[in-house]
Parts: structure tokens; C-alpha cells; sequence
């Protein structure tokens, strides 16, 4: 028995509509690649950081912004996926290296790592409400209460 037309299980508006969800699927999963945010307060006389400056404050080698005011930076959990990629692109060091790293420093009483707070928008509030704080995102921020400093691209 021969036929005369394609069978499609679904009518043309359902195959549309399946075909924009997987390529809003695929769209997405190319952003999951994205930037990260490197945030101050907004009243913050710090308009933008240099990636090293940034790399100082977070490996715990400086304890001030450029123009000297003390600055406390904020991390995420230890198992945070954002965590991860931020310091693979900040640094270029895999968050197994970062670890062993504050673990030889705190050893000798030299310097505590960051303090990580439960997720992305504890560090945004505590951020926006302290001057001195410094943190990363994931998401570029749209809060007027901050200000981005650095924008780190991650490696491909």
C-alpha cells in the first residue's frame, strides 16, 4: 500500500511549534557559555577594574580597591556551577587548584577566602548594601543599586 502524501504524526502548527522549542532549546544552551559580571555597590567610587585587580581581591593577595578603600569580597558556595566558571575565567585555574590554594593559605593563618553566601541574589543584596563589598553574577545585573566593574568573558 503506497502513499501518496507524507505522514507526519502531528499537524504543521504542532511541528512549528516543537521545531521554535528546540531552537529556543539550542539558543539557550549556547548561552549557558555566557559572561560573568563582576559587581560593586553603585555608590562605589570604583567605575571599572582591571582583571588582575579583580584577581588580588578574590585570591585574597589585596585587601583595597585602587583608590584604597577596603574592599570584602563575597563568593558563592563551594559547589556552585557559576563559582566554578567564574574563577576558571577570572584566574584560569580549575576550582580544584583555587581550593588547594586558600587551603595552603588559611594552613599558615596568612588570609580566610571570600565569605560565601547560599546564591546569586544574596550576594546582589548584600552588594547593593554595602559600599565595600565586591561579587560576581552570572546575569548582566539590571539593579541601579550596582555597578559592573568587570565583565569577564569565559574561554571556549
Amino acid at each position: 500500500m503506497a502513499m501518496n502524501k507524507a505522514h507526519h504524526p502531528l499537524p504543521w502548527p504542532a511541528r512549528l511549534v516543537r521545531r521554535l522549542a528546540l531552537a529556543a532549546a539550542l539558543a539557550c544552551a549556547g548561552a549557558a557559555r555566557a559572561d560573568l559580571y563582576v559587581v560593586v555597590h553603585a555608590g562605589n567610587p570604583q567605575r571599572a577594574m582591571a582583571q588582575k585587580e579583580v584577581v588580588d581581591l578574590f585570591m585574597g593577595r589585596s585587601r583595597t580597591f585602587a583608590q584604597g578603600d577596603f574592599a570584602l569580597p563575597f563568593d558563592l558556595p563551594r559547589d556552585s556551577a557559576v563559582r566554578e566558571r567564574f574563577y576558571q575565567a577570572l584566574t584560569g585555574q580549575s576550582l580544584a587548584q583555587v581550593n588547594s590554594y586558600w587551603s595552603r593559605l588559611m594552613f599558615t593563618g596568612q588570609t580566610m577566602p571570600p565569605q560565601a553566601l547560599p546564591g546569586e541574589s544574596a550576594v546582589a543584596d548584600l552588594v547593593r548594601r554595602n559600599p565595600s563589598a565586591i561579587g560576581y553574577l552570572s546575569t548582566e545585573p539590571t539593579d541601579k543599586g550596582l555597578r559592573v566593574v568587570l565583565v569577564l568573558k569565559e574561554p571556549h
